[in-house]
């Protein structure tokens, strides 16, 4: 008798996504992580929504107290890695070192699972975490923006999870499976949705530049690689992130 086919949608799956996405004390059971796998990946944009009204309540705080609209952004950014363990910040860096430090597939997988940073993983966090923050800084009185971009940005990475076959055989992103089509898709909708929900029909401006962001790091993974990894997944989020900022700083300010 054939097993039946696992739920698309569980009420456990935003635990799972905080659980993974952020260090927040959320409590997960281990069996449901298991069970699970990438079947909650559609509700990570939550976790990006939640990452985001953080900072972003930090950012009016630090505004309403007086601070400079440089420092409140600059704190914003430093409460999301504080938040995220800097997990994406890592996969980053560990992809721009491979990518760039390695000449054939092998290397460059062996360079991005050491836990060592090189030159290219330095400048990539530097260049990247300047325009976060400058980005942050232009949209600082645009609140909402924070919401729109956590969510976005983590439903990019769950879409080329999706797309993409695993590059390694081992790896988180390889030991929680891939998610099924429906749930990239159920993972976009759900983040295109709450995106617009804070932002209107601008938000569709940074949905496309999202879109252009994600679609350029698959392809550099598929041809450096051959596919993705946790770090690529990663350095999705941290590129849509800056991607989908700079096209609202130009539509916003």
């Amino acid at each position: 008798m054939t097993a039946p086919r696992p739920a698309l949608l569980d009420p456990a799956d935003p635990a799972l996504a905080l659980g993974l996405l952020t260090r927040l004390p959320v409590p997960v059971a281990m069996d449901t992580a298991q069970r699970r796998g990438a079947r909650a990946a559609w509700a990570y944009p939550l976790a990006g929504l939640v990452v985001g009204g953080v900072a972003a309540l930090l950012m009016q705080a630090a505004l309403w107290m007086g601070l400079p609209e440089n420092l409140s952004a600059g704190l914003a950014l430093g409460l999301m890695v504080v938040l995220t363990g800097a997990m994406h910040e890592d996969g980053l860096a560990d992809c721009a070192d491979g990518f760039w430090g390695g000449f054939a597939r092998d290397r460059r997988l062996e360079i991005m699972h050491d836990s060592r940073i090189g030159t290219y993983g330095v400048l990539a966090l530097v260049l990247v975490g300047l325009l976060r923050w400058q980005g942050l800084a232009e949209l600082v009185r645009h609140w909402p923006v924070l919401l729109a971009v956590g969510m976005l940005s983590r439903a990019a990475m769950v879409v080329v999870w999706a797309a993409l076959p695993a590059a390694r055989n081992d790896g988180l992103a390889r030991s929680l499976g891939q998610p099924r089509p429906a749930t990239a898709a159920v993972a976009l909708g759900l983040a295109v949705a709450g995106a617009w929900a804070c932002l209107g029909s601008s938000v569709m401006v940074a949905a496309l530049a999202t879109a252009a962001a994600a679609v350029g790091v698959a392809l550099l993974a598929r041809a450096k690689i051959g596919g993705q990894t946790g770090d690529v997944l990663g350095a999705t989020q941290q590129v849509a992130e800056v991607a989908a900022l700079l096209s609202l700083s130009v539509l916003l300010t």
